[in-house]
């Protein structure tokens, strides 16, 4: 009792704290400070004298989150579907313990990673393809500059995969054998194993999985930061730069003045807040969906 009391407190405590402190910027910028995408912070120590609109940033978090969720989650239920039902058990247990040590490497180095070779040398060739192909359509505009949505987006993938995988195989594990086997009576073959009993059995967890994934995407920080490029306007090419919450908190907080640093951490609420409310979501899809292991995940 006294340790869940504490996660309650500790919970309670940060929440209380951050948004006492934001409150002044929140009275100050009203609801534009969700919407706008004027950022002028002002001098002050004891008003708030700039403006301090959040939409460019919010924007670029969904952006970045929504590329790594659209690539991560496909690979992480393939993943999990070849170390479940495919894979024997000698070669399951080390590609196990691999895609797990992905999740052990600290974010910093994908940062580097991606910035001096991943992006350079094995992204930016097919996304100059598919900008001269797709360019008239506004996601795919060019030209493809050097820090952009798409980069940080990809990276982000790959880090997040780790969760997602880990998380659905348990799922996939949870379903029971006999359903494998009745349907194996049947005379289905394994994949139609896999697509008509494993994965619909295990949606709710799926589902789960997806959206724990995604708020990890939304609050990386390091390597999307030197990633995306730092933009300050909103671009709807995904080949364009851009900036995230967790990015501009990181990059300017330092030399930030008093009331700039308020309204860093009104845009960490904002980000706590978008947390919470993915993971309300998510606790409420599996719920309607409802399965045993489904309600496991969540």
């Amino acid at each position: 009792m006294l340790s869940g009391a504490a996660v309650l407190v500790v919970l309670g405590l940060m929440i209380g704290s951050t948004t006492l402190d934001s409150l002044p910027v929140f009275f100050s910028q009203g609801i534009s400070f969700l919407t706008g995408t004027n950022w002028d912070p002002g001098a002050s120590r004891t008003e708030i004298t700039g403006t301090y609109q959040a939409w460019v940033f919010i924007y670029g978090t969904l952006v970045t989150s929504l590329i790594a969720i659209v690539i991560a989650l496909p690979v992480a239920v393939g993943i999990a579907l070849f170390l479940t039902e495919v894979a024997g058990h000698r070669l399951a247990r080390p590609l196990i313990y691999m895609v797990e040590l992905l999740a052990a490497v600290p974010s910093v180095i994908y940062g580097l990673w991606g910035l001096h070779f991943f992006a350079p040398v094995i992204l930016k060739p097919p996304a100059n393809a598919v900008s001269d192909a797709l360019g008239f359509i506004p996601i795919f505009a060019g030209p493809v500059i050097s820090f952009n949505f798409f980069f940080a987006g990809v990276v982000l993938a790959i880090m997040i995969i780790p969760i997602i995988t880990a998380l659905v195989r348990e799922v996939f594990t949870a379903v029971p054998d006999t359903d494998r086997q009745a349907g194996f009576a049947l005379g289905a073959t394994r994949w139609e194993v896999m697509r008509s009993i494993v994965v619909p059995r295990s949606r709710p967890g799926i589902i789960g999985a997806t959206m724990l994934g995604l708020g990890r995407a939304l609050g990386e920080t390091i390597a999307v930061a030197l990633l995306i490029g730092g933009g300050t306007a909103i671009n709807f090419s995904i080949f364009q730069q851009g900036e995230t919450i967790a990015a501009k908190i990181v990059n300017t907080f330092q030399e930030s003045t008093p009331e700039g640093i308020d309204a860093l951490i009104a845009l960490g609420v904002t980000l706590f807040a978008m947390t919470i409310v993915i993971n309300v979501a998510a606790r409420l899809i599996v719920r309607r969906l409802g399965d045993v292991s489904g309600e496991a995940v969540a």
